[in-house]
């Protein structure tokens, strides 16, 4: 299918909603605000553009996830489909044409750009081969598949996180943890 994909970097303007659909699926929904910036060479300043608006909803264990991260006023990256709807309103309303943008979501997270943020892996359960369900984190280390960098809690010390790339102490920052 040829999807129009976007990736949206705004704010939070609404609460989340979250629910289930009658077959039990969950579904969080919230609007994006998204403002462009231009620099504005006459006054030597940055100057706002036009906001727009979107409904962003997202499925299953993202849903699970944005429910329990995120909220009014934070700063979103957003990367998923566009789908743009279109209506009319009923003739005791004005009887107008409306159109609304909606992004089905595939990844949220915060805006690192603006701020910071801790990541915090969920336990899922999963089926094992005989079919009874166990807790993800039973798993052990060797199994998973993945390789990522978790976040740990504390204060950052600057003077001993080096970003990639840069000089700094060997193996990990005290900061981080690595799971292989």
């Amino acid at each position: 299918m040829n999807d129009t994909m976007v990736t949206l970097v705004g704010n939070v303007a609404t609460a989340v909603e979250y629910r289930e659909t009658v077959a039990g699926v969950p579904v969080a929904r919230f609007r994006m605000a998204a403002t462009s910036r231009r620099w504005d060479k006459a006054r030597e300043c940055w100057a706002d553009g036009e906001t727009s608006f979107y409904t962003v909803r997202s499925w299953r264990a993202l849903a699970d996830n944005v429910a329990a991260s995120v909220a009014v006023g934070e700063p979103v990256v957003v990367q998923g489909r566009l789908r743009v709807r279109e209506g009319e309103q009923p003739p005791e309303k004005g009887g107008q044409r409306w159109f609304a943008a909606e992004v089905d979501a595939l990844a949220i997270g915060h805006d690192l750009a603006r701020g910071t943020s801790a990541f915090r892996r969920v336990a899922r359960a999963r089926k094992a081969a005989d079919g009874t369900q166990r807790d993800v984190e039973s798993v052990p280390l060797e199994k998973v598949e993945s390789s990522t960098t978790v976040v740990m809690e504390g204060p950052v010390n600057r003077r001993t996180v080096a970003p990639v790339g840069r000089a700094g102490p060997p193996g990990n920052s005290p900061q981080k943890a690595s799971v292989p």
